[in-house]
């Protein structure tokens, strides 16, 4: 494995994504909520070799806004990049915004709006974006977007799974579609995109007795949803984790992904990836459906990590050339405290995993900070580079603040 850092050490940068341009590899783009110049920013990054080495910018705010964070990053065909991010004046007005890039991330514009918040009656938080790449998609091109929009925050109020669409690239942006159940509570959303543009979103619900991950499908390139299906139930993890040291929180956001490639056994397969403590430890599970959602197999953990590990923040992804699966993951499995990143992969449409290291360095979660974090970010990324590689992103310590590094199969 080899590792790159992303960022100079120095103030935090957290939260990060990342994208690769699938017809030139080495054009890779990142983001994360990067503090280098005070508050938090959206944080640009631009590799022209793979990864190896990363130009830094910072991405404008509205005016009147004061800070950005949960941003997350796009590969759109020929040369699209487009970021999507939560900004906001002080603890108030959490607003979803949109940069573009149609020169294969050297220029972004200045952010448009997606969903405005206003006050605390309603605020839009923790976005993720994907574009429509899928081969024989009728609606290739578009722009999908999740949030968590929450409201009525300063009395307790609940959350919904927030999706919206864009038809042109992310110029403008659909209505507002709120697609989880309006007096329960979920976190982040995700979307996955079928070979032939199936639009499939998930979320967890996090508020009920025996919180569960659920799906609606989208047969129209996310113009109407079917039905809630059930995926499976899920045992939270707790926030902090039971480690002594530890003091950061630990969401539970849902991961999706498709295979669009046309490897026999494994073409159409959808999976459903979360973080679980039903075994006493977090720990990532897998759901598999080979019927375009409507049906979901019993759930499997992927990392074959010892008993008691802590195991969070999955991202998952599908090559669209091979159909493997690679979640990538933080553990502690190494030495119980410090943490490391790895990636579980699997060659028979997630049936099997083998379970690598990425990270070559393991990190103490607070830096070189003398009392614990209360937060290290709340996820990390991957993306796939064609055949059957990966660039994986995280939020590491190892220069003694946080810092984003990146990892793949390089030796």
């Amino acid at each position: 494995m080899a590792n790159y850092q992303v960022t100079p050490s120095g103030n935090p940068k957290q939260e990060p994504s990342v994208a690769v341009n699938l017809l030139d590899l080495t054009t890779v783009m990142a983001t994360a909520t990067d503090f280098s110049s005070g508050p938090p920013l959206i944080g640009i990054y631009r590799s022209i070799n793979g990864g190896v080495n990363w130009v830094n910018a910072l991405l404008p705010l509205p005016p009147g806004y004061t800070g950005a964070e949960a941003g997350f990053v796009a590969y759109g065909f020929p040369n699209l990049f487009i970021v999507s991010a939560h900004v906001f004046p002080s603890d108030s007005n959490g607003t979803v915004v949109a940069y573009r890039s149609t020169d294969n991330g050297v220029t972004f514009s200045d952010p448009i709006f997606v969903n405005k918040g206003y006050g605390t009656f309603i605020n839009n938080d923790w976005t993720k974006i994907i574009i429509d790449n899928a081969q024989s998609s009728p609606y290739l091109g578009y722009v999908y977007v999740t949030y968590n929009r929450q409201y009525n925050v300063d009395l307790g109020g609940n959350s919904v799974a927030g999706f919206q669409r864009s038809t042109d690239g992310g110029l403008t942006w659909d209505q507002p579609q709120f697609l989880s159940d309006l007096m329960e509570d979920t976190e982040r959303a995700d979307v996955a995109v079928s070979l032939k543009g199936t639009v499939t979103l998930g979320w967890i619900d996090v508020s009920s007795v025996n919180p569960a991950f659920f799906i609606r499908i989208s047969l129209d390139g996310g113009t109407t949803f079917g039905s809630p299906i059930f995926v499976s139930n899920v045992v939270l993890v707790p926030s902090p984790l039971p480690v002594t040291g530890y003091e950061f929180r630990v969401l539970n956001f849902s991961n999706m992904a498709a295979d669009t490639s046309l490897t026999p056994g494994t073409s159409g397969n959808l999976y459903a990836v979360w973080q679980d403590n039903r075994q006493g430890y977090a720990d990532i599970f897998l759901s598999r459906s080979l019927d375009q959602g409507q049906t979901w197999k019993a759930p499997i953990s992927v990392t074959n990590a010892p008993a008691g590990s802590q195991n969070f923040f999955p991202a998952v992804a599908v090559s669209p050339k091979t159909g493997t699966v690679k979640i990538l993951y933080y553990t502690n499995q190494l030495d119980g405290f410090d943490l490391d990143t790895f990636v579980s992969e699997s060659s028979d449409g997630g049936l099997t995993f083998i379970n690598s290291r990425v990270s070559t360095v393991s990190f103490n979660p607070n830096g070189n900070s003398p009392i614990p974090t209360p937060l290290i970010g709340d996820y990390i990324d991957l993306s796939i580079v064609p055949p059957d590689d990966f660039l994986g992103v995280w939020t590491d310590t190892r220069t003694g603040t946080q810092t984003i590094f990146a990892g793949n199969n390089n030796p």
